[in-house]
């Protein structure tokens, strides 16, 4: 599970777009049987330019050069990963259900893949949605080792445009040393930071909470309900959509009139974001890859590792549509540009005008799953108490740092299983599941049939209930 803060790759802009759903293999050529082919990717480093100063970053590629997997529901995931960095990496699945032996976590689900060596992934995929694949090796997340894993199903419409947008946050600084600088600093690293957030300014990094010691669990907690959150501990250099700042944006063409898929996933290794519209009015249909009750707006938070697939109608008429990011409790953004027709495209600030709030769990409490769990009584709830302390940047559940040998969690093959998120820290902390899609079932005491998805923000002093059924030994 995360517990802290958890980038696409294209060589043209046209890269992002998706195409329209039909029955193709990861490399887009029509499907013969399923089955029949092998997705090769290889994990690779590669330049970028950033803020027009050059760098090394890490991505995930087919070999003809395109970024991350779109394939079909139902189909076999046939993978072999190759290693082409000077350093062992590992691809975690971030969604899906594979059996726990190919889940892509060093030391739990297997060892890493050595340099020069290759990874076999086999599974079937029991759902389609909006997915993505990152590393779970060291701190390779903050060198944009990621890319998005798109599974079409009968939801999608042939004839509407996908485009994916994929969120980041960079810094030149080396992962390991923003790490450091947040050991070292301590306390002084909860302070809140929204005042230093400027243009084009960084967010703090999640560090993976099995990399820290344990200790207290007292003294990143929130003092009381006026407390501020602790939301920025680390300064980026930029907040990159589809690896591009709004200096040099995205910008995808649209057809006027037409309806437009956005499936916005947030790869970022700390930040959070309010998603904006602007003038087009949106849909969210899923989240996280699984549908729910539609629900209307033009402004929608993203947590880290969450992802929104977005229904826009495009206005008939020549115009430019940005579709913008902006930095949770910051004025920093990121976005994409929709051009339709020959509609004039004008620069965007990457400074928004005031700075936002801070992300709520309003949104998550009115979301209804299209499909939700069977009511059922809880077999097993297991109370897991976010915990830690800004000396030594040290988190972790229950007051316990994740070692290989803290005891896991029992559970038995067939349960209805709850677990109840008390976060008693002052930060947010998302929280994700490996193996299982769960429903949100309650926020502090109000039980509802909230959305089916796997990644769920828990905000300092709320506690979130979800259930999944132990059905992926």
């Amino acid at each position: 599970m995360l517990s802290r803060r958890t980038a696409l790759l294209a060589l043209a802009s046209s890269g992002w777009a998706a195409a329209p759903a039909r029955a193709e293999d990861a490399a887009g050529e029509p499907a013969a049987k399923a089955g029949d082919t092998v997705t090769t990717l290889r994990v690779q480093s590669y330049g970028i330019e950033v803020n027009r100063k050059p760098a090394t970053v890490l991505g995930i590629f087919q070999p003809d050069g395109k970024a991350g997997i779109v394939t079909q529901v139902g189909r076999p995931f046939r993978v072999r990963v190759e290693n082409r960095l000077d350093r062992p990496t590992l691809i975690h699945w971030h969604g899906l259900t594979p059996p726990w032996h190919q889940d892509g976590v060093p030391g739990i689900s297997g060892p890493p893949i050595a340099p020069g060596a290759t990874g076999e992934y086999d599974f079937p995929l029991r759902f389609g949605g909006t997915f993505w694949m990152h590393s779970h090796q060291g701190l390779q997340e903050q060198e944009l080792l990621a890319a998005p894993l798109i599974i079409h199903d009968g939801r999608d419409n042939p004839r509407e445009q996908e485009i994916v947008v994929q969120l980041a946050d960079f810094s030149f600084e080396p992962p390991e040393q923003i790490f450091d600088n947040l050991r070292k600093r301590g306390s002084m690293a909860g302070m809140p930071a929204q005042a230093a957030d400027q243009p084009g300014g960084m967010r703090a990094m999640a560090p993976k909470a099995q990399a820290a010691p344990s200790g207290p669990a007292t003294r990143g907690m929130a003092t009381g309900a006026a407390a501020a959150p602790d939301l920025n501990d680390v300064t980026y250099d930029a907040f990159l959509a589809n690896l591009r700042t709004l200096d040099d944006p995205d910008i995808v063409r649209v057809e006027p009139g037409s309806s437009v898929l956005l499936r916005i996933i947030n790869s970022s290794a700390m930040s959070a974001y309010h998603v904006d519209l602007g003038s087009l009015a949106g849909e969210v249909i899923a989240v996280d890859g699984f549908e729910v009750r539609p629900v209307s707006g033009r402004r929608f938070p993203l947590a880290v590792a969450q992802r929104l697939d977005i229904r826009v109608t495009i206005p008939r008429g020549a115009a430019a549509y940005p579709v913008l990011a902006t930095l949770e409790g910051g004025r920093s953004r990121s976005g994409v540009i929709l051009q339709s027709g020959s509609g004039a495209i004008s620069r965007v600030p990457a400074a928004a005008a005031a700075s936002s709030p801070a992300l709520t769990l309003d949104f998550e409490e009115a979301l209804r799953a299209a499909a939700p769990l069977k009511p059922r009584k809880a077999d097993r709830v297991h109370q897991l108490d976010l915990t830690g302390e800004m000396s030594g940047y040290v988190w972790s559940i229950n007051g316990v740092a994740w070692t290989k040998d803290v005891p896991p969690l029992p559970v038995a093959e067939g349960e209805r299983v709850e677990l109840v998120f008390q976060n008693k820290t002052g930060m947010p902390h998302p929280m994700h599941l490996h193996g299982h899609e769960f429903q949100v079932v309650e926020i502090d005491g109000r039980r509802f049939a909230g959305a089916v998805r796997d990644t769920v923000l828990v905000t300092p002093g709320t506690k979130v209930v979800v259930a999944f059924d132990a059905n992926n030994p």
